[in-house]
Formats: C-alpha cells, structure tokens, sequence
C-alpha cells in the first residue's frame, strides 16, 4: 500500500499541500480533484518520489521508497499530463518503449499497442495512441502504484474511454494502485471506487 502522512510543501512563502493523509491500495483506483493551485500535481510528484515533501512522509507497505538504479526501476510511477514532453520526438516507439527495460508484452496487450506503431515516431501516433504508449513504458513487473495526472486532458471523450477502459482494467487485474488526478468530476465517477478533494490555499 502507497500512503501519505502529514504531507506539506510550499513553494516561496505559498504553502500548496499541509497535513494531508492519503492511502492508494493494490489495485485500487482514487480520484484527485481540486483547483488549479490546490496542489494536486505537486502531491502526485511527491507520492511517486520526484519531489521530496518539507514535513511528512511517503511509504510504500510502511518503508520508504526506493531509488531507482539501472535495472530497477522504481515501483512508483509518475504519468505527466501531456506525453509529447514524455518521450524522445527523435525516438522510435519500439525504441521508447523498451527504454527502462524489456517492454512487458502483457501491459502492451492490454493497452492496445500495436505492432504496426513500432517503427513510427511520435509524430505519427494520434494523441490516444501516444498516451498508451507514454503509459506502456511505465509499466513494469514490480510497478506498485501509477501517479496519472490529467493524462487525459488533451483527448476527446472516445480517446478518453478507450484509454481510461483499458488502464483501470489493467491495474485491477494486477494490482497496481492507480491515483487518477483530474478536474473531472464526472470521470472520477466513471472511473474510480472514491475520489478526493484538495481544497485552495490563501497563501
């Protein structure tokens, strides 16, 4: 289990995040929503530890987590809202896909990657197949937790189903948390077993 205790950043004199608890389980999948400047972004960086918080702590089944090194990486991962900024333009999809390792065959499958994308560039895919694909090369065997945040804001509503469809389904049956960050009230709905609020600070 992926928890958060107490958890408080700020950036300057701006406290975003303070004294926030949050449990994502095996195979879970927790909506975050809130307003732009509620922090929500800025929580999903420091639960799949990009950023360290400045009082609190993140743990994962009670230890902290570790690093990633060559060959191991890390069992907490972070989905950024737009999958251009993600991948290397320059880089075939066969390329990005096995850059963290050996691509896993099943998360292709599940996600609906094709063998006919792997020889095409970024450039090539629709919005919908990219974002599979910036997903596809986060999975791994010993992923615990996915951090996705608003990595479906820039498609339409069938790109969104058929992406939404294919990773939840994914992460039940492998029991990977999934914490969706999204404005949507509605998606939250479709999609997760609960959902919470991050509320905008003053200052």
């Amino acid at each position: 289990m992926l928890t958060a205790r107490g958890l408080r950043h700020a950036y300057d004199t701006r406290t975003v995040l303070d004294g926030i608890d949050l449990a994502l389980a095996p195979g879970e999948v927790l909506g975050l929503g809130g307003p732009s400047g509620s922090g929500k972004s800025t929580l999903g960086q420091l639960l799949a530890g990009r950023m360290t918080p400045q009082a609190g702590r993140v743990r994962l089944d009670g230890a902290a987590l570790p690093a990633p090194a060559p060959g191991r990486p890390a069992p907490v991962q972070y989905a950024p809202q737009t999958a251009e900024l993600a991948v290397d333009p320059r880089w075939s999809v066969a390329r990005i896909l096995s850059n963290g390792g050996p691509p896993d065959g099943a998360a292709l499958s599940a996600l609906g990657i094709q063998p006919g994308w792997h020889d095409r560039r970024p450039s090539e895919l629709s919005g919908g197949e990219l974002a599979r694909v910036s997903l596809a090369r986060l999975i791994h065997p010993g992923l615990r937790a996915l951090i996705c945040d608003e990595i479906t804001a820039q498609l339409d509503a069938l790109e969104q189903a058929a992406l939404l469809d294919r990773l939840t389904g994914l992460a039940r049956r492998r029991g990977i948390g999934l914490l969706l960050i999204s404005h949507s009230a509605g998606l939250r709905a479709r999609y997760c077993t609960r959902s919470l609020t991050l509320v905008a600070r003053g200052g």
